[in-house]
């Protein structure tokens, strides 16, 4: 493939002031070479960045996103930023994997500011893994155009404040470590806490954005969402407890209540 039809992918790198900003600035004095779509966004702490940011870097075109903060037990402030920024980008990536992206396109990584060597070779290799994967919404497994892929990152925005406030709760564990961390996220208790504070609410986001846009009866929400009509079901009808939607009789079909 020629250099001129190359993929290029929009890759945005939230850094660490202490830590990985000084590797990022230690990397280019040295002359290591790393892609330059690559753009550098700089904040005092890795547990500042937030689930917002995120997201809002997606919808505005970014193909990829880095995290870059101090290493574990490393971190310049006594609350260790560190371990919130392991909580949020797991909580993102299982978002993003829920809408239909790829939990790939979201890394965290540590760099120390002496590690400018160390720096420079992540992002080559993660360069290269975003270019293979290709533009969002276009990887194997997501198969998404436009408007759809829009639309899911709406209703994955619209559940940010619920996330923020179950990450302040039970979706992390109890005891900072990075042993704790890694196995409270990579088991079963974290889907089944994600499903009960987050997931259900994602779903029925979905549901009111199509809705938005017209009526549609269950079949047709389960057509477009890809679920089974009993699912599609369930969350409707809890939707219409709450007063969020309405079911006309006569046309069989669900509307935003007031709409």
């Amino acid at each position: 493939m020629s250099a001129e039809l190359e993929f290029r992918p929009k890759m945005l790198g939230i850094v660490c002031n202490w830590c990985c900003y000084g590797g990022a600035d230690l990397c280019g004095v040295s002359r290591f070479q790393y892609p330059p779509f690559i753009r550098l966004v700089r904040v005092m702490c890795s547990g500042r960045v937030d689930l917002a940011h995120i997201l809002r870097a997606f919808a505005n075109g970014m193909d990829a996103v880095f995290v870059g903060g101090c290493h574990i037990n490393d971190c310049h402030y006594v609350t260790e930023g560190n371990y919130d920024a392991i909580a949020m980008v797991e909580v993102c990536r299982e978002l993003l994997r829920r809408i239909g992206l790829r939990p790939e396109r979201l890394r965290l990584e540590w760099v120390s500011a002496g590690e400018g060597i160390r720096f420079a070779g992540i992002m080559n290799e993660y360069a290269a893994q975003v270019q293979k994967l290709g533009p969002l919404g276009q990887a194997e497994g997501e198969g998404l155009d436009q408007a759809e892929l829009r639309l899911r990152l709406e209703a994955a925005t619209r559940l940010v404040p619920f996330a923020r406030l179950a990450l302040t709760g039970r979706l992390r564990p109890g005891v900072r470590t990075e042993e704790a961390y890694r196995r409270f996220f990579a088991g079963e208790e974290f889907r089944r806490l994600f499903d009960e504070l987050v997931g259900d609410r994602l779903a029925v986001s979905r549901i009111l954005l199509l809705l938005r846009e017209r009526p549609r009866s269950t079949a047709e929400l389960a057509a477009r969402l890809g679920w089974s009509a009993s699912e599609v079901s369930r969350h409707v009808k809890s939707s219409s407890k709450q007063g969020l939607v309405r079911f006309d009789v006569a046309r069989g079909c669900y509307s935003l209540a007031g709409g």
